[in-house]
């Protein structure tokens, strides 16, 4: 189909139904512009029942047989990342709008790839980085751009949780290299996207190290280096305690958020600004926020537009350039130029 230009409800197809589906189909009921209309899986069983559980009228035994019904406009994939370039395609050569979880793909030529389908098919593609839609990341941009916090001059963050180690869970597609497992691009991924929200721009150089298992990074540290003397690092991981936040530090002063990937209340969330002495802070608390909602409300009102907005597909290239760099570095020890 064409690029919608009416202001009727999004019609979502959900492509598989993992856990995070789940989460994002109640976002989905929640959103103004948006209806979750059918749900696919393999197992058409599993489909039937799943689409009982959350409400969706209809079902499908594969995702071909969703993508070929007229009535959906758009699908949300939450397949692992091995299966996200070959459905993206697909989705796009039927005309659909594609949200997609992150990481978005193996790599930057899968990545490009995807990008050019959709754009040659004139639907809009989007990852599915939640916290770059709550109303917090509108706050901070204003700080940024009012430039309340001086030159920005240095970005930390961290994103980490443990599984239980004594019981390797090897099922887990995140530790499934044939299926796109790995810190890096699971955890990494809303760590390099702070930073590309904050510079917005691409480093010069990376530099990265990383402890593996089963051939998957399970925890990375990575070093950024940016034009005009800005610099970055993060750590990502599988095996420290639950770890979110950020530091975005300026001339002046500094942001700070402890919750940015999944905010602790769905009612409020908050973010500080510490002073130049590093003796006082402000909170700033924002109301009403459900950030999956508002996701999905950002990508219904893109294709109720009827005009693509190339923001999202920028935004997800930038940052699987930096994994790939990121991923280069980890393996051979070594510094990456990017420019």
């Amino acid at each position: 189909m064409a690029t919608k230009s009416s202001k009727a409800d999004v019609r979502f197809g959900i492509i598989s139904t993992a856990n995070i589906a789940t989460k994002v189909c109640l976002g989905m009921h929640a959103a103004r512009g948006a209806t979750p209309s059918a749900v696919a899986s393999r197992d058409a069983g599993k489909a039937k029942s799943w689409a009982k559980k959350h409400r969706i009228p209809r079902f499908f035994g594969s995702y071909q047989a969703l993508l070929e019904d007229p009535d959906i406009d758009a699908v949300y994939i939450a397949l692992p990342p091995s299966m996200h370039h070959e459905w993206t395609i697909k989705a796009a050569e039927h005309g659909k709008h594609v949200l997609c979880e992150k990481p978005i793909a193996l790599d930057l030529k899968q990545a490009k790839e995807m990008v050019h389908a959709c754009k040659q098919h004139s639907v809009q593609l989007m990852d599915g980085v939640f916290w770059v839609h709550h109303p917090r990341a509108n706050h901070l941009r204003k700080s940024l751009d009012k430039e309340l916090i001086g030159r920005v001059r240095r970005v930390t963050s961290s994103f980490t949780f443990t599984f239980d180690w004594d019981e390797t869970p090897v099922s887990n597609i995140r530790l499934k290299p044939d299926l796109g497992g790995g810190s890096l691009g699971d955890l990494g991924w809303y760590c390099i996207r702070i930073t590309h929200f904050a510079f917005g721009d691409l480093p010069e150089r990376v530099f990265a190290t990383a402890r593996y298992h089963n051939k998957v990074d399970i925890n990375l540290s990575a070093m950024l280096w940016y034009s005009n003397e800005r610099m970055a690092s993060f750590d990502c991981g599988f095996d420290t305690v639950m770890r979110q936040w950020f530091e975005i530090a300026g001339t002046k002063s500094s942001l700070v958020c402890d919750d940015f990937v999944l905010p602790n209340s769905t009612e409020t969330a908050r973010y500080f600004m510490h002073d130049g002495s590093g003796k006082k802070r402000k909170e700033f608390t924002i109301a009403d926020g459900i950030q999956e909602v508002s996701m999905v409300e950002d990508f219904a009102r893109i294709v109720q537009s009827g005009k693509l907005d190339p923001r999202w597909p920028a935004e997800t290239l930038a940052t699987q350039t930096v994994v790939d760099a990121l991923a280069r570095s980890a393996k051979q020890g070594k510094i990456i130029e990017l420019k």
